[in-house]
């Protein structure tokens, strides 16, 4: 049927669909395989804690009513465990959400988002949907957010600067100087968003900053996390920030009333509970990075150090997208990430010991073109 649509904005024409990857049901098919393993969405591979599982169960049986829209209980078990007021939490189906919300708040055509590239795609479209132009600034030579030249690339259009610590898709982070000090040239006007979705793989580092104690510290800061990656919630979609009073305010006008479903609440309050799966789950992570890095320089390639639950693996002149494709008739899911525009590498999950086993075996019989 033909028509003439055009939506508000004609940056959303310049838009491209996310691409979570294929189902692991659709490879198998495709393939003619009986065992896919899917390492190409940053999951945690123990699944969940016991105890969100339990709450599950439970709050199955009360879905016939609509969810608390408020959130009332699981703000409490947040501000408690933060140590920051429930007034400045905001949840969303998904941190993706929360970003998305922002772009709603501040842009229109004309104005300007900060973030590096490659990033998290969803602040370009986010940025895009919003009518908004995404001034992109290259990360540094060792795969970094520079800084710097992020800095520099700040002007009176300017609406939200965006800075993901650890990053996605490399892995990288910045420390705690480097990233005070580009904060101290944000404008108090433009909300400066630490997109810490994978905060829990790089706690432990003495440099590594912690967003939260900056909110603390009073300064204007929204810190956005998740509860997808370290506590196994990726289904659920659920996610939260800690943001300033006047603009939490601002995003609960026009976020939807129940946009976070009873369920993912009840999980996520007894996941903060379960401090010992988080830990199983990081401790499982290094060793198994560990062991995929050194297995993946054993074949000549070179990997990114990495302080996600995630790997960036440099292919050395082959073509991302061709291994991608060797590795999924062999059974084995991974990200090719040229529409990152870095077409030489793949992104790995550290998976099961057993699923790092297939793919290394998979990923070795691609590189020595058997």
């Amino acid at each position: 049927m033909k028509t003439s649509y055009r939506p508000a904005y004609s940056s959303i024409e310049d838009l491209v669909p996310y691409s979570a990857g294929k189902p692991i049901e659709e490879v198998a098919r495709e393939m003619g395989l009986s065992r896919i393993v899917k390492l190409a969405s940053n999951e945690n591979p123990l699944g969940m804690s016991p105890l969100a599982l339990e709450a599950i169960k439970s709050a199955a049986r009360g879905v016939n009513r609509y969810p608390d829209g408020a959130a009332w209980d699981l703000k409490e078990k947040l501000s408690a465990k933060l140590e920051v007021p429930r007034e400045n939490i905001v949840l969303g189906n998904g941190s993706n959400e929360i970003l998305e919300l922002l772009a709603q708040l501040f842009l229109t055509e004309g104005t300007e988002t900060v973030y590096a590239w490659p990033a998290f795609v969803v602040y370009r479209l986010a940025t895009l949907a919003h009518g908004g132009r995404g001034v992109e600034v290259p990360l540094d030579s060792g795969l970094r957010h520079d800084l710097d030249a992020m800095a520099e690339a700040l002007t009176d259009r300017t609406r939200i600067v965006f800075v993901a610590n650890p990053n996605n898709p490399t892995g990288t982070r910045v420390g705690r100087d480097e990233l005070e000090r580009f904060m101290d040239r944000v404008p108090e006007s433009v909300p400066f968003v630490l997109d810490e979705a994978y905060y829990e793989f790089a706690r432990h580092l003495d440099d590594f900053p912690d967003g939260m104690q900056y909110f603390r510290d009073g300064r204007p800061i929204v810190v956005v996390r998740t509860f997808s990656k370290a506590h196994g919630l990726a289904g659920l979609r659920i996610g939260y920030a800690v943001m300033p009073r006047p603009l939490a305010d601002l995003i609960n006008r026009v976020r939807q009333p129940f946009n976070v479903n009873s369920i993912a609440q009840a999980a996520a309050i007894a996941a903060l509970e379960d401090e010992d799966f988080v830990v199983r789950s990081l401790e499982h992570n290094r060793r198994e990075l560990a062991r995929i890095q050194q297995a993946a320089e054993g074949m000549g390639l070179s990997v990114t150090e990495s302080f996600t639950n995630f790997i960036l693996i440099d292919l050395k002149g082959r073509s991302g997208q061709e291994v991608y494709e060797e590795l999924m008739k062999r059974g084995v899911i991974v990200r090719p990430m040229a529409p990152y525009g870095l077409p030489g590498t793949i992104r790995v999950t550290a998976g099961l010991v057993e699923e790092n086993e297939m793919f290394l075996e998979a990923l070795k019989e691609v590189i020595d073109g058997e």
